[in-house]
């Protein structure tokens, strides 16, 4: 191994062209995940943030906030049976008109009513007021704007940011309930519900016996599964969508790695066929196969390690320079981790192929075609 060191050192332009390679797979590999985490993160966020041992739907609505309705007895029962807090929850998709932007440049924005806060958003602000999700800055809104929403223009003052609460791409606008009751009836009257009626409901379980985990069986037995209860992360996995990006991204990715993998075993094959003779030599004076085999490993280790941190300093400064909310991209530090992971254990099963060649050189042969 420590020759196996010493020829990364001495002749690191026999290693060039594959670090080259694999710095690319690694800053698309690094890239293609923080997209993933970005798409996901702006389709989930107002959901992922909601405090909540159950999130409960009406029975026919599929877990759709669109087209749920939760009646007002409906609450009351849980509230009177159930040790909960509760809380009506409710959204609606709209586009909204910027000050200084022109009349068809709209933001999509995710108008909520709640009650209980979920976690980052403060208690629900004034009458027409909203805590606007930080997605909206690359639109050009700023704290104190006033945004005409829906095409009935009705007008919601920016109070303060929050982070990431976002749904289904559109940046989330929290605000009371009147508020956002007031919304839906101006711009989607065939949706508008009744004072009392909520979408869905929040359950913050108050028992100290219970851990929570057990809230949404016990929502929906008290009703007769007249409802759907959820736990906070079944919900997310209902959102129209997010399973199947991260399916599609995971397989993308897989061979993205794959692809990697392909790199160093080609590459250390070629390099093997070129040292036969050396091989021979070294087994000649004693060295084992195992020992080889190991400087194979450590040089593709080194090689794929080093390429990954240029793609992983190269792909901080790419986030850097994106302009916020143009490109749903999300760096995190277990995101940049997993894929070096991945691309260590590409390189030792790359090597892998290598191992048969190793194995094969006879230390005759190799010094004999040598002369």
């Amino acid at each position: 191994m420590k020759l196996a060191l010493r020829e990364l050192v001495r002749r690191p332009g026999r290693f060039v062209t594959a670090t080259v390679i694999l710095t690319l797979i690694a800053i698309l590999l690094m890239f293609l995940g923080g997209l993933l985490d970005g798409l996901i993160r702006t389709s989930t966020g107002a959901v992922a943030a909601q405090q909540a041992d159950a999130l409960v739907f009406s029975k026919s609505s599929q877990a759709s906030f669109l087209r749920s309705r939760i009646e007002i007895d409906t609450r009351s029962t849980i509230e009177a049976e159930l040790d909960t807090e509760v809380g009506g929850l409710g959204v609606v998709l709209l586009g909204a008109r910027v000050p200084g932007n022109g009349p068809r440049d709209l933001a999509n924005v995710a108008v909520w009513g709640y009650e209980l806060a979920p976690s980052g958003v403060p208690e629900p602000p004034g009458p027409g007021q909203a805590w606007a999700d930080e997605l909206l800055r690359a639109d050009g809104v700023e704290i104190g704007d006033q945004l005409l929403v829906g095409p009935a223009r009705t007008p919601i003052t920016v109070t303060g940011w929050v982070k990431d609460t976002s749904y289904n791409g559109q940046a989330g606008l929290w605000t009371d309930v009147d508020t956002w009751r007031n919304v839906l009836q101006a711009n989607r009257p065939d949706a508008a519900l009744a004072e009392g009626v909520f979408q869905a409901l929040v359950v913050r379980d108050r028992s100290t016996e219970s851990t929570g985990a057990d809230t949404p069986g016990a929502v929906e037995e008290l009703l007769d599964d007249r409802v759907i209860a959820l736990t906070v992360a079944e919900a997310i996995d209902e959102i129209p969508g997010v399973t199947e990006q991260q399916t599609t991204f995971n397989q993308i990715l897989g061979v993205t790695v794959v692809i990697a993998l392909v790199v160093i075993a080609l590459f250390f094959a070629l390099l093997t066929v070129e040292r036969t003779a050396l091989y021979g030599v070294l087994k000649a004076i004693g060295a084992r196969t195992g020992t080889i085999f190991a400087g194979l490993v450590v040089q593709a280790v080194a090689v794929t390690f080093i390429a990954a941190v240029i793609a992983g300093v190269a792909v901080i400064v790419l986030d850097l320079l994106i302009p916020p909310g143009s490109i749903p991209l999300s760096l995190s530090p277990g995101r940049i981790v997993t894929s070096v992971v991945l691309l260590l254990i590409a390189a030792v099963i790359g090597c892998a192929f290598s191992l048969r060649r190793v194995l094969r050189v006879d230390p005759a042969s190799a010094l004999g075609g040598s002369q």
